[in-house]
């Protein structure tokens, strides 16, 4: 090979270098571009769900429904942002979002088996909220764990006990639910009096004394405390059983509320509490 053919290959080759750089620089810089737009919408999109979340989470509604569905509607908005996002970034990428849609039919039949939890989690979402079983403010009782519902989304719901720990669970797990909030609840107090006490005398003087407990506490207790009677006769004392009817929200701090005024009540009448004794007989 004379000494013009080299020159002239080293030429070609020396073109073809030049053309795909100039091409893979053309790409990337392409690339680059559509990667800042996909950027760029993602963040507009999470700044105006984000907006819309704030919006929700501003209103107050005075109803538990109403809570509810602002909840709902807040998830919703965080699910729709993550696909508008996928789509359009895809889309910007120069992705055939048609040709994927298209496909999913044959995609969701494989995809159906490992997102069945997922799908019935949704399912069952959409029908507590129709069905109205719970709502949040509401107190529950799920499988032996007891609390106020904080948030309902699409997949899952928060409940958070006395102690502030949340528990999330499935929709599809919120079964056998026991709703504490949908009627009054009731709070016992019992106490026990000697048995040298005239019952009678003191059982005339009884339904004063529930009305003053009453008075006082009007903010806790929904109605005035029943007097039920006898509820046993202990080894050291009678034991008589009052109840009242409250909100559930106060079920744990309401008899408290009872035992002490009902302590305090008995003796301002003349009553003490019995304490256990033991008699000795001398033979």
């Amino acid at each position: 090979m004379d000494k013009k053919s080299t020159t002239s290959v080293f030429g070609k080759l020396a073109a073809a270098l030049v053309i795909c750089l100039s091409a893979w620089a053309v790409d990337r810089f392409v690339f680059s571009h559509a990667v800042l737009r996909v950027v760029a919408m993602a963040a507009g999109v999470l700044f105006c769900a984000q907006l819309l979340v704030l919006i929700l989470g501003a209103i107050k509604p005075a109803s538990h429904r109403g809570r509810t569905v602002l909840t709902i509607l807040a998830s919703l908005t965080r699910y729709a942002a993550a696909i508008v996002i996928l789509c359009w970034g895809l889309s910007l990428l120069g992705v055939d979002v048609n040709m994927i849609v298209a496909s999913v039919g044959i995609v969701a039949l494989v995809v159906g088996f490992g997102a069945e939890s997922l799908i019935s989690d949704v399912i069952t979402g959409f029908f507590m909220l129709f069905e109205n079983q719970y709502n949040v403010g509401d107190i529950v009782e799920v499988n032996g764990f007891r609390g106020t519902v904080k948030e309902i989304g699409i997949r899952t719901t928060s409940i958070m006990d006395t102690g502030k720990n949340v528990k999330i669970v499935n929709n599809s797990d919120m079964r056998n639910i026991l709703n504490r909030s949908d009627n009054a609840s009731i709070a016992a107090s019992s106490i026990d009096i000697p048995y040298s006490t005239d019952l009678e005398k003191l059982e005339s003087k009884i339904p004063a004394l529930m009305q003053e407990i009453y008075e006082r506490h009007r903010d806790v207790m929904l109605s005035v405390p029943r007097y039920l009677g006898v509820q046993e006769l202990g080894a050291s004392g009678i034991t008589l059983k009052f109840i009242v009817e409250i909100e559930e929200g106060n079920i744990f701090s309401v008899p408290r509320i009872l035992n002490h005024d009902l302590l305090l009540g008995f003796r301002s009448l003349g009553v003490e509490c019995p304490f256990p004794q033991l008699d000795v007989h001398n033979g």
